[in-house]
């Protein structure tokens, strides 16, 4: 849509046709202490060339750095089609699909998306998005404790769930009478301690979440999880990293005793959404059939007109203004439709081979960048376990100083894992996608063995076998 200003004369004819003094007058509702004076650095105003060089000079001063870091966000290779495609008019403006006979694109395009997100987690039904992963999560806690007949309001939450999700899964049921029970780890294994969990078994709960891979990267025993909650009457939650179900058991299949989680949540972003400092990103969700009636959120569903042409339509709404409010499950309006088209353009476009070869090129990449770390001088593997995206290594000397020293030198060199785990401090969560080449990975290595060996006092020039 073109931007067209109005001019001061049109202002001022509007103005007048409604009586109005200035534009001032017609927010004279608002307390004079309330507003402000203008904004401080704007100019009054640029020409394009002008403005073109102003922001490009902004951008400039987030400087260009080499992401190692990973912890629930990934810099994947985006194809540029995805984009091209995703803000064509059709799709960049498109808004909520109500009217069926006039968003039928749309429509059909939230339709493939969820056919897409059922297949790649194994499950019956997908929503058409949520707002982002930890949202999600929470969102399937309410589900499950809603979906719960005995009424019982405690889930168990394990510790290497991403410390941000269970933030904000606290912060969304601590009001509603519902208690989450924290399930340590494993320090062996990096994974739910199994014998913690059965401590627990005497305590009803509605759900037990369960990660893959878990926050440190590393591989949860699923099946044995989700048989054990199954066995002790509660729902089997999955958090999943969607570009992971390229390459392991989709949730639907885990178990062995049962046949699959009834709930899988996760964060759409690897599915080719940029980090974009921070978001926006989307969230997902798919269900079994036996729950669909409690997912929130949207769902499309395929149908056929009155001359028996196929269609697309909103189904099970569930939202407050469409049921009474008592019964509704979810009060989120507008989705994060515009990413979702992105994921599915960029799913559409890699297929299953393509995201199992991009799964394939980041682990790769994280397992030589590990190798390439553990060998130097005062850094080591924490735990020596299955993983995928993620690894932790522990350095002798403090983190922030290790990863201030490496940002100077234009590398982001991953997160520190002291900060929510105490007992990790020393330790850094590492991450290297498919985006990484040989040489990003070298430069790495370099930059942490001058910047430990300058600060334990060693020569780097000199070989590590010269001080035993």
């Amino acid at each position: 849509m073109p931007f067209i200003p109005h001019t001061e004369a049109d202002i001022a004819a509007m103005l007048d046709s409604i009586g109005a003094p200035s534009l001032d007058a017609l927010f004279d509702e608002i307390p004079a202490d309330l507003t402000c004076a203008g904004l401080k650095g704007i100019p009054v105003g640029l020409s394009e060339m002008a403005v073109t060089r102003l922001m490009q000079g902004r951008a400039a001063q987030d400087g260009f750095y080499s992401s190692f870091i990973g912890a629930g966000a990934y810099e994947h290779h985006i194809p540029a089609a995805v984009w091209q495609i995703v803000t064509r008019g059709e799709f960049y403006s498109a808004y909520t699909p109500y009217q069926a006979e006039a968003s039928q694109g749309t429509l059909q395009l939230l339709y493939e998306y969820q056919t897409m997100m059922a297949s790649l987690t194994g499950l019956d039904v997908s929503n058409a998005s949520l707002y982002d992963g930890a949202s999600a999560l929470a969102e399937a806690v309410l589900m499950a404790v809603r979906a719960n007949k005995a009424g019982v309001r405690r889930v168990l939450l394990p510790a290497t769930v991403h410390p941000r999700y269970r933030a904000v899964v606290q912060a969304t049921v601590k009001h509603q009478g519902i208690e989450l029970v924290s399930v340590p780890y494993d320090p062996a294994t990096a994974a739910t301690d199994l014998a913690a969990l059965e401590a627990l078994a005497g305590t009803p709960a509605a759900a037990l979440v369960i990660p893959q891979p878990n926050f440190f990267g590393a591989l949860e025993p699923v099946d044995t999880l989700t048989d054990w909650a199954h066995a002790h009457a509660m729902l089997a939650i999955a958090v999943a990293n969607p570009l992971s179900l390229a390459l392991l058991k989709p949730p639907g299949q885990w178990g062995v005793a049962t046949q699959g989680v009834d709930i899988c949540v996760g964060d759409g972003q690897p599915l080719g959404v940029p980090l974009s400092s921070g978001g926006p990103y989307f969230g997902f969700m798919t269900t079994r059939q036996a729950l669909v009636r409690q997912m929130p959120g949207r769902i499309v569903g395929r149908t056929v007109d009155l001359d028996g042409s196929p269609g697309f339509a909103l189904t099970l709404q569930a939202r407050e203004q469409h049921i009474r409010r008592s019964k509704a499950t979810s009060n989120i309006c507008t989705n994060q439709g515009l990413l979702v088209t992105a994921a599915t353009i960029h799913m559409s476009l890699m297929g299953p081979e393509g995201l199992k070869n991009v799964a394939l090129a980041a682990h790769a990449n994280t397992r030589a960048l590990l190798d390439k770390l553990v060998s130097l001088p005062g850094v080591e593997r924490v735990f020596n376990v299955p993983f995928f995206h993620e690894a932790v290594i522990r350095v002798n000397t403090p983190v922030p100083d290790v990863l201030r020293a490496l940002r100077a030198q234009g590398i982001l060199g991953g997160h520190d894992l002291g900060s929510d785990y105490p007992e990790l401090a020393g330790c850094i969560l590492i991450c290297a996608t498919e985006t990484k080449t040989e040489d990003d990975l070298e430069q790495y290595r370099q930059q942490l063995e001058r910047i430990l060996s300058r600060r334990n006092g060693r020569d780097p020039s000199v070989p590590p076998c010269a001080y035993k």
